[in-house]
């Protein structure tokens, strides 16, 4: 069974409007505000890089810089599960 990347998962920005799904299958679903997956496609991670490529074909890119996600302009965290 492949190992699942460190990345996948929830990322939020601090007043939770913005939030990326990574999926482990390279897809990741984006919801903005109330608007459930606003944005879908798929996505690499390659080191600490990751590439977005959107089903409509739009790109965009970010860093993952101590476990803190930076991409367009915003600053996304990993989102907590609760115990």
């Amino acid at each position: 069974m492949a190992e699942i990347h460190p990345y996948v998962g929830m990322w939020v920005t601090a007043d939770g409007r913005i939030r990326h799904n990574l999926l482990p299958d390279g897809r990741y679903d984006e919801a903005c505000g109330k608007r459930e997956s606003a944005y879908q496609g798929s996505y690499t991670v390659i080191g600490n890089h990751i590439d977005y490529v959107d089903d409509t074909g739009f790109t965009a890119d970010g860093e993952f810089v101590d476990g803190v996600l930076y991409h367009a302009g915003m600053v996304l965290r990993r989102e907590r599960m609760a115990s």
